[in-house]
Parts: C-alpha cells; structure tokens; sequence
C-alpha cells in the first residue's frame, strides 16, 4: 500500500509539471490525472481509517499517568511488541473514546502448564492488543479483559477465560476502564491516557476476592490531593482511599439469625456504650454489605451486645463475671456446631463490636474467640493480654443522648473564642483522675479547669457543654478501664482532645494520625501537664483545632450512614485486619 502511494504521488507530481510546461491536458493525460488523483485519495483515506495500513513509525506510544493494578498479581500489564503499535488508532484529534481500546487485553496465558505472567502498567498499556491464539491442538488457555460496553470516556471490560479459544467464554469479573484527555509531553496534541481502574470481582471466590484486595492496596496510586479526604488527618491517605473503595466493592458479611432478644439483635442506641449498639442497628438494616448466603460472606459477624449482656446476666455487685463469658462460649460453641464456617478458619473470619467496659472479659472462657476472632472493643488495653495491637479494631466510645438526634449540639467555637486552656470534669474513680485533681484541681490555677463532677455553682453559669466548647484543650483520662467517652464529645465539640491513658490503643489508629488533632499525654508526666499545653505553639495549635474540626465526620453516626462516617470508618478497620491476616 506504501508502494501504491508512491507511484500515486509520483503520477500527480508529472502530470503538474506537465500542466505547467505545456499549459493543456490531452484526453488520455486527464484520465491519467484523474486516476492517480482518486488512488491517492482513496489510499489517503484507507491509511487514516484502517490503523494496519500505517506504518508503526507514524504512530506515537500513549503515554500513562498513573499506576493501576490488576486481578493477577497486583499490577495491569505491560506488552508493547513493534506489531501491536500498528494496531492501535491515533490522529491528532483524537476525543476520548471507547475505541482507544482493543477488544481483548491479555493479563495471562498458559502453553503447556508454563505460565507467562506480563505484571506492570507503568508506560504501554494502550499498546495491547488482541492476543493471538496459539496452534490448534496445543493445551492451551487464555484469560483476559474484552470491552463489553462503553460510555463517553469510560470502558466497561470482562475478564473472559477460555480453553483454546473454541468453547464457550466464561465471564468471571467486570471491570470499569477510564480514559482523560491530556496532552502528550512530545508534541502537544492531545492523546486519550489511562487515568483510573475499577475492578468489580464481586464474583470471584471469598478467599481469592480478598487476596486480590490486598495486593491492590499495597500497589495503591500515590494521591496528593483529595476532594474527599483531608490528607494531614491519615498515615497514609492514598493506602486508606484504595482500600476503602475496594470495600465497598468487595466486602460482604453475614450476619447469624440465631440468638435471642434482647442480648442479640437488640441494640442499645442511648448512652456511652452506644457505639455498639449503632453499628448494629446499621449493619442489620444494611443492604450493600450483608449477604444471606454465607458462601459468599468474606466476614461473619457475632450480633450480641455486651451492654445487654450485663443487664440480662450480671448479679449485681457480685463482681463475676463469669456467668457472661459462660454463655458467650455456650453460643460461640453452639454456632460452630450449626454451621461450617467457624471451623473453617478457627474463628479468624467472624468478627464482634462490643463497647461495653466488660467486653474483653467475656471471651476468656473460648480460647479460638479471644485469640483469633477480631474484636472491636472500646476497652483497647494492650496490658491486659486480651486486645491484639494490630488484629483487634479500636472502637471510639460515643455518648448519644438523643437517638433520634444523635448529632445534637455538635459543633464548637472559633479559636478566638476558647478562653479557658484545658477543661475536665467528672467522677474520680480510677487510678488516673484523682492525680489530675490534685495537681490542677481545687482552683489552683486560672487557666487549668479541673474538676470532680462539675459543682452546681458553676454549671448554672457554664454548662459541661459549654466548657468544652469555651475550651483549647479538653482532659481525656481514662477512668476505671483506658476507654473515654470524652475523646470523641472533644471532637464532637471541636476541642482539642488531651488524652491521659497509658497502654491505650487510639481509635481507629490504623489509619488516622492522632498527633494531627490530639495530644497524648503520659500519666507521670500529669504534672507537667500545663508546660506541655503551653509549649504547643499557637500557629500548631491553629492547625490542630483546623484537624480536629476535618476528622469530625469519621466519628459522626447517621441514622442513614454517610460515606466515610463512624460506621464506615469502624467496618473498615475490621476489613482491614482480616486483608492483613489471610
């Protein structure tokens, strides 16, 4: 077709000299014109059209702008032969569109049981093209991404696998391909780039759908800014978004019926152990996540609330506490009995949500629950040998007074308004507060606002609500167990949480950065506790209050969840501890 251009173009170029030596065409000159006009037009035509007809030299490698991952092993592919550049469209106008794209990108191939894994994305991805079907009679098969519909700039692909390419395809996950328009580093015209990848594999097995998730996360794109997420609130923002997306995607859970009312299935939504009690209410009326076939479940949850538990078991003032961790054994053994899947990985996959003080306690008498099931406790002591730094979840203690609105009187005051230093009042049992109060209790100091429970006299003319909300730092020490409720109404409040409880494992810890929007204190340093408030610098403290107001919707409950709210927040550090032990 070159060669045809050629003889075209040189059949033009001697009739024009011709024209304009002679000044006259003569009949069989005209159609000699006319002919070698119409064939460089139609080959013109053809060559713009047809992309096997241009030579791969005219064709320009698409340049990425991000790195994706894939079904495989944690990466899209990268396979540019010379051949596959001819394949692909290109003009120098060219919109973003679903043709950018072959029919078929290979991921896999496998002749003869020798695998060939083809494992980054990084700069030729657009170079793929459809994979070229080995020998008949060769053991062979194939797995790959065809185009299955497309809108505008964005590409819905399924992953296909077939035997030799003869029988039927199998599709086994749908994924989303998005493309921008930018323009090319070299010459300024503008390309179609690859900028986002969504894998849907809802399909594929529990065990595979969660091994896949992993590896996305640990290849997560690099985000700089996020319309989102408030970056300085994470210890890593881009990790935490990548795998908060693949949630949503991946993760289901089942919920067992058995248990009666009111200790399972009965929330208590009122109080400071209400944290359980919501995620409960929220995760049972939840259709995106809960599955009622549990062989599709990647998470079994236990539905008991230890609140209730004590209410229903606890003799009073008895101080035993073995009636409640007797019948938590009695279900746990019960279910396992019932059903396959606690066997199955020893407990490893189920999961509780207990704020209640007791919550760690009750599972001393079944060793496979204290030990393998991950628990979300509020009562996150690492002394105490029964919370897991790293497979347990921290649960924030929240005090809802209103369940009908449980975001009542949340907010707080600017800067320029928090008169009072730091604030703290309440009952003085445990082994931290009374220390608090001798040392910046009784009025010793102006600025330290340090009481037992707030005296009449004072609340007539401030209430506790209005402290917090007056104040630049909010006193969080533990009571009788690490645990307060008074970190997240700091936060509620827009107060600067100063928390006081050694061995305490921060809520949500595994992804949010406590040093942006708290200060921890230890409890020998209580009596430099002014010193270290003072020694805060205001433009840090600024930029710290800032934080605290940025990180208030992860501990906000809705009675629909929101994206990124405390239900989400909390279902996602027990995702995350199951990713980081399969």
């Amino acid at each position: 077709m070159a060669t045809l251009l050629r003889l075209a173009a040189a059949d033009l170029s001697a009739a024009g000299r011709r024209i304009r030596r002679d000044g006259v065409i003569s009949g069989w000159r005209r159609k000699i014109v006319v002919i070698a006009f119409l064939t460089a037009a139609m080959t013109a035509l053809l060559a713009r059209s047809l992309p096997m007809f241009r030579s791969s030299a005219s064709v320009r490698p698409f340049s990425t702008v991000a790195t994706a991952n894939s079904a495989i092993d944690g990466s899209l592919p990268k396979f540019s032969p010379s051949r596959d550049s001819s394949l692909l469209p290109y003009s120098s106008n060219y919109s973003a569109e679903a043709s950018v794209l072959p029919s078929t990108v290979l991921l896999t191939a496998n002749f003869d049981d020798a695998e060939r894994k083809i494992n980054d994305l990084r700069a030729d991805f657009l170079h793929l093209s459809t994979f070229e079907a080995p020998n008949v009679g060769v053991k062979s098969s194939v797995s790959g991404w065809r185009n299955s519909s497309s809108t505008g700039s964005r590409m819905h692909f399924e992953e296909v696998t077939s035997d030799n390419q003869m029988g039927e395809v199998n599709i086994s996950t749908r994924s989303e391909i998005q493309f921008d328009v930018v323009k090319s580093s070299d010459d300024g015209r503008q390309v179609p780039t690859y900028t986002n990848y969504k894998s849907h594999v809802g399909s594929l097995p529990p065990d595979e759908a969660l091994i896949y998730a992993r590896k996305e996360i640990k290849n997560s794109l690099l985000i700089f800014a996020d319309p989102d997420l408030y970056a300085p609130l994470f210890l890593n923002v881009s990790v935490f978004k990548r795998s908060y997306e693949l949630m949503e995607q991946i993760l289901k859970v089942y919920i067992y019926r058995d248990g009666q009312r009111p200790i399972f299935h009965t929330p208590e939504l009122k109080g400071i152990y209400a944290s359980e009690g919501w995620f409960m209410k929220l995760i049972e009326q939840n259709r995106h996540f809960v599955v009622k076939d549990p062989g599709q479940a990647h998470l079994f949850y236990l539905p008991y609330s230890a609140r209730r538990m004590e209410l229903a078991l606890y003799v009073p003032d008895s101080h035993d506490m073995k009636p409640l961790s007797r019948f938590l054994r009695d279900y746990v053994n019960q279910i396992s009995s019932k059903y396959p899947f606690w066997n199955r990985t020893k407990g490893s996959d189920h999961f509780l949500v207990a704020c209640h003080d007791w919550g760690p306690y009750t599972t001393n008498m079944h060793a496979e629950l204290r030990k393998n099931t991950i628990k979300a406790l509020c009562n996150a002591d690492t002394s105490e040998g029964i919370f897991q730094s790293g497979r347990d979840v921290s649960l924030p203690e929240t005090t809802i007074r209103t369940p009908r609105r449980p975001l009542r009187q949340v907010g707080g005051r600017p800067v320029s308004q928090r008169s009072i230093l730091a604030f703290f009042a309440g009952y003085m049992h445990g082994r931290v507060r009374p220390i608090l109060l001798e040392h910046w209790g009784s009025n010793k100091d102006e600025e330290m606002r340090i009481y037992g429970p707030l005296p009449s006299r004072i609340s007539k003319k401030m209430s506790y609500v209005q402290h917090m909300k007056s104040s630049k730092f909010c006193i969080c020490p533990m009571g009788f167990e690490v645990n307060s409720p008074r970190i997240v109404e700091a936060i509620y409040y827009e107060c600067v949480p100063v928390i006081i409880a050694d061995n305490f494992v921060l809520p949500l810890e595994d992804v949010l950065d406590w040093s942006a929007f708290s200060v921890v204190v230890a409890e020998k340093d209580i009596p430099k506790l002014k010193d270290i408030l003072l020694g805060i610098p205001l433009g840090q403290y600024v930029k710290m209050q800032e934080c605290v107001k940025r990180v208030q919707r992860h501990f906000l409950w809705h009675a629909r969840p929101v994206k990124y709210d405390l239900f989400h927040m909390i279902l996602h550090s027990i995702w995350s501890s199951r990713l980081n032990h399969i």
